[in-house]
């Protein structure tokens, strides 16, 4: 709720105790702008939800609370009610004028909120595989999560960003084999080293093995292969996710932490033994045909899960836990995972460990991000024209532009599929939702810098500002930090696009109806020179929030 919405909730609620002398509960009722702005500013059903409680139709409650509230609400022109039951409230002109001067003075803090105060979150997200560039199957998750932390982080919440480094595996061995294969080619030997079946054969395998041999010559072509492939898969595995972190970076997405699965092996798997200790402890494991099980069904699982197989090796879902009971060790109850479609079925795994393991429910929380295609001219797009390989992330942000990739990929609801259309986000009209946003910033920054127009002065008066239009932009500019804290909570980025979508159609139907420069009323002038300044410090904040620039000119 904006902050008047939010004095409506509160009169209403005090307005209910004098007259009935009861208590709305919190969520009984809602305040909210009616569909039809003939009825008013705002609208609350708070007297049809209590009509059973009291027994009396919706009409006869809402009368006398209508009355109390108009008494409490000086900055309501009327309140009035309107069948079946609904009380609606009519803003005085110059009721929300204040909000003016407050955004200016908060500027680019406009809309930061403690909803989030004193609680920690740990969000995990992109954590792919450090065997090569990331493409743009990764850019969805990659932009999603960093809203995500963007929205919690100006919400007030203490945020610790994580990259999950999966580097205990298998592919890393096959990035060793890969990398030897291409060493052993770039002097001329690649028989002696044949690539692997399943190797990996993108060019930044071939670039890394150039960059070996130009820093270390020939000489792991006779070093002993248990020597050569150590090295091979800590240094490919450090130059890929130097290339990780660059392409992230260069997409605008920070990470704080990067936590490697090989921590967990450590000291003879210290922490993941001190964890199945626990666990053994509290009765949760049992051995079966010489495996460790995990009583996984009794917390919601389907069926049991493998801890440590057979042969003595531990099952992926090992040092998952383990990385999750120590994310809440380090100080953070609630962890948040954005993991990809296929791992719906590994979410209950997950959260039934916890839960046995005694931690709250709700401590772990994923967003799974379903597939995107890549389209242009109704035809899907799956190969690079460079390389032949996946579009890699960096790529599709040097055909579209970063600003453009982002807005795409956190506008819809990342639990639904997309198309990505490349032509229509290349497109610099106002069918594209981020060329509409970023003009209209565009547009008011002239206006305000414009030489033939005075420059705005803070005054504190706004008292000009009675046109209907003008009323409905502050409205939305006020809905904003509530917004924020709204989007931050339900992890919701996308909403913020449908608000600055709101927002500047909002602005351009003022700008189109009302005349801002007025050169024979100096004072008027100004008040509507300030509107726009609240206006445009709350679209750039909105569009920092995701992740999106905000040009001064077009």
């Amino acid at each position: 709720m904006s902050d008047f919405e939010t004095r409506i909730y509160e009169a209403t609620r005090e307005a209910v105790r004098a007259v009935w002398d009861i208590e709305a509960e919190e969520g009984l009722y809602v305040v909210e702008t009616p569909q039809n702005p003939d009825f008013g500013d705002y609208s609350t059903n708070v007297a049809m939800k209590l009509s059973r409680t009291l027994r009396r139709s919706p009409m006869d409650i809402a009368a006398p609370i209508a009355e109390k509230l108009a008494a409490l609400l000086p900055e309501a022109e009327s309140v009035t009610v309107a069948r079946p039951g609904f009380i609606n409230f009519k803003l005085r002109a110059d009721a929300l004028s204040g909000l003016i001067d407050k955004v200016i003075e908060a500027g680019e803090n406009y809309g930061r909120n403690e909803s989030g105060k004193g609680r920690r979150v740990l969000v995990e997200w992109v954590s792919a595989n450090p065997t090569g560039r990331l493409h743009c199957g990764h850019a969805r998750n990659a932009a999603w999560g960093d809203c995500i932390c963007r929205l919690m982080e100006f919400s007030g919440y203490d945020v610790l960003r994580e990259y999950y480094v999966n580097d205990a595996g298998n592919q890393i061995v096959m990035l060793g084999r890969s990398l030897s294969a291409r060493y052993f080619e770039y002097f001329g030997r690649g028989a002696d080293c044949p690539m692997p079946e399943d190797g990996y054969h993108a060019e930044d395998i071939r670039a890394i093995a150039a960059e070996i041999a130009a820093k270390d010559g020939d000489r792991w072509l006779k070093a002993d292969e248990r020597e050569r492939m150590d090295y091979f898969m800590r240094v490919g595995k450090e130059l890929e996710l130097k290339r990780i972190e660059e392409d992230l970076l260069f997409y605008r997405v920070r990470i704080d932490s990067w936590m490697h699965e090989t921590f967990f092996y450590e000291n003879d798997r210290a922490r993941i033994n001190a964890c199945l200790r626990r666990m053994e402890e509290m009765g949760l494991l049992y051995e079966q045909d010489g495996a460790l099980w995990f009583r996984s069904s009794d917390y919601g699982d389907d069926k049991d899960r493998v801890l440590r197989k057979s042969d003595g090796t531990l099952s992926y879902l090992t040092p998952d836990i383990a990385n999750h009971v120590y994310k809440v060790e380090r100080g953070y109850p609630m962890l948040v995972d954005l993991w990809g479609a296929d791992h719906h079925s590994y979410i209950t795994r997950m959260q039934a460990a916890l839960t046995a393991l005694g931690y709250p429910e709700g401590t772990l929380a994923v967003d799974l991000i379903q597939m995107v295609r890549m389209v242009e001219d109704g035809k899907e797009v799956k190969m690079s024209k460079r390389t032949g390989n996946a579009l890699s992330l960096r790529e599709l942000c040097e055909d579209i532009s970063v600003d453009a990739a982002r807005w795409f990929f956190v506008s819809k609801d990342v639990a639904t599929h997309m198309d990505l259309d490349l032509k229509l986000a290349r497109s610099r009209d106002n069918d594209n939702p981020v060329y509409y946003a970023q003009y209209a910033h565009a547009r008011m920054n002239s206006i305000l810098t414009n030489p033939k127009i005075a420059r705005f002065e803070k005054t504190g008066r706004y008292d000009r500002l009675t046109d209907e239009r003008e009323l409905q932009l502050l409205k939305k500019i006020g809905e904003f930090p509530a917004e924020v804290a709204a989007d931050a909570a339900m992890r919701k980025p996308n909403r913020m696009t449908d608000y600055i979508i709101s927002l500047v159609k909002t602005f351009h139907a003022y700008y189109n109806a009302v005349k801002v420069n007025n050169p024979d009323d100096a004072e008027l002038t100004n008040q509507r020179l300030g509107l726009v300044t609240a206006t445009m410090i709350t679209l750039r904040n909105a569009l920092a929030l995701i992740g999106v620039s905000a040009p001064e000119s077009m």
